[in-house]
């Protein structure tokens, strides 16, 4: 046996939702286990939930005979790390009551109950402990906690619907979660959703196009995290989670605007995927996947990092005990510039502000995309405006980031949990950016 490596995770989690003004159930799970990967003429892994040593090591043989089959055995190793870290912030998940999260949901729940007449709101919790070593002499223990809260609401309005789903996480404890701004947030989107569904369409044509923040994070989620994750540009996750526009290309390879930094980090305080050490005890750090408009890391856990040749960059991340780490994203967005708001819309004469959006889609390579706007203007001469309804800007991402000309000064995280492999884990990931410029997009 050439190298062994050991994760054991223990997750404790719980939920509640509530429907249209009810309590409509909860759920908790706890679930621990290990995982031990094993690595001779290929590479295997372990898994095993059982405190019983000979059942355990039933599953080290059985991996160890898969090892001895002629396959992929190249893994970076690096230097021995002996740490711990914690992330479980002053109002702690473990001392809240089942109770108070209830209330919480009450109170998002009826902040909009006047306007919408459809309103889900789910509030959930979880609490990691994890311990990892390796033959190399690494010792790593992390222990934080999760807080993620998502709300859908709908509004009929003269016989048109629109809807809105939004999503807040943070890595600590409950003192991070400000419920007083969620709920009146959720209110005042239900107001706007009822003045969306009165506006008028859009007139196709080529605007200049000024997006906000939660539009600039998805895009920088989908279309430079997942492209520069190095198992798709591999091809391993060709048929499993898509493709990379990257493949083949050039290294660096120019995506657009010079004013463009798209950057991936784990370390930022309290998002919703902060972590100081991935699944595979590699020490975080900020990554630059975009850096002046061109190419500059790919997102790597131990395994990729020997296929490309280099050092992994802290990218392994795995949603459960018995989930395989994979290349995965944390806290990913287009880096601020030195735009205010007010300059972004000087000498725009004609324009469209698309503020966020309903509806997303993007291709399996990453690169053809399209955004549908909920909250949507029209700019004229500098100002904006009346709303226009689902303004679509349809477009590819070297077009998207070779039409920026602005980036602006301020950035916002939303959450949302990605999904990844067969069987698919989910993730939790931040996703933000500025508000930007575009110069002479299509809008339809």
């Amino acid at each position: 046996m050439q190298i062994r490596r050991t994760r054991y995770m223990d997750i404790t989690s719980r939920g509640a939702f509530y429907r249209n003004g009810e309590f409509d159930g909860s759920s908790s799970s706890r679930g621990s286990g290990y995982a031990i990967r094993v690595v001779n003429d290929s590479i295997a892994i372990a898994y095993s939930n059982s405190d019983d040593w000979e059942r355990v090591k039933k599953r080290i043989d059985e991996a160890l005979d898969r090892s001895r089959k002629i396959g992929k055995s190249k893994i970076f190793t690096g230097r021995d790390v002996r740490s711990s870290w914690t992330k479980l912030g002053n109002k702690k998940v473990l001392d809240t009551d089942f109770n108070e999260i209830v209330d919480i949901l009450k109170e998002a729940d009826t902040a909009a109950s006047n306007v919408a007449q459809l309103r889900i709101n789910s509030i959930s919790d979880k609490i990691v402990k994890e311990y990892y070593m390796n033959t190399e002499g690494s010792e790593v223990h992390g222990e934080y906690s999760r807080i993620y809260f998502q709300y859908l609401i709908g509004v009929v309005e003269s016989g048109n619907y629109e809807q809105s789903s939004e999503e807040y996480g943070y890595t600590g404890g409950y003192e991070t979660f400000d419920l007083g701004r969620i709920a009146e947030e959720e209110r005042e989107d239900a107001v706007k959703l009822r003045e969306i569904a009165l506006a008028p369409s859009v007139e196709p044509g080529k605007f200049d196009v000024i997006i906000g923040p939660e539009i600039s994070g998805i895009v920088a989620h989908e279309s430079a995290g997942h492209p520069t994750e190095y198992d798709r540009i591999a091809g391993r996750e060709a048929v499993l989670a898509g493709e990379s526009f990257l493949s083949g290309k050039k290294f660096p390879y120019k995506i657009g605007s010079e004013l463009v930094n798209v950057v991936d980090d784990p370390t930022v305080e309290n998002s919703f995927g902060y972590y100081l050490y991935d699944d595979e005890g590699v020490p975080a750090r900020k990554r630059y996947l975009y850096k002046d408009g061109m190419t500059s890391e790919f997102l790597l856990n131990r395994e990729s990092a020997a296929w490309a040749g280099t050092e992994s960059n802290g990218a392994g991340r795995s949603s459960s005990w018995d989930m395989e780490p994979l290349a995965r994203m944390s806290t990913t967005y287009i880096e601020p510039g030195d735009y205010s708001f007010e300059e972004l819309f000087e000498g725009v004469r004609r324009g469209v502000y698309i503020k966020s959006f309903t509806e997303w889609n993007i291709d399996d390579l990453r690169f053809n995309e399209k955004y549908v706007g909920k909250e949507a203007y029209y700019i004229e001469n500098g100002d904006i405006k009346g709303r226009v309804r689902r303004p679509v800007l349809e477009t590819n991402t070297v077009n998207f980031y070779s039409s920026v000309d602005a980036v602006g000064k301020d950035l916002h995280f939303n959450a949302g949990i990605c999904g990844k492999g067969d069987p698919e884990q989910g993730v939790e990931v931040w996703m933000g950016g500025p508000h930007l410029r575009l110069r002479g997009m299509i809008v339809k």
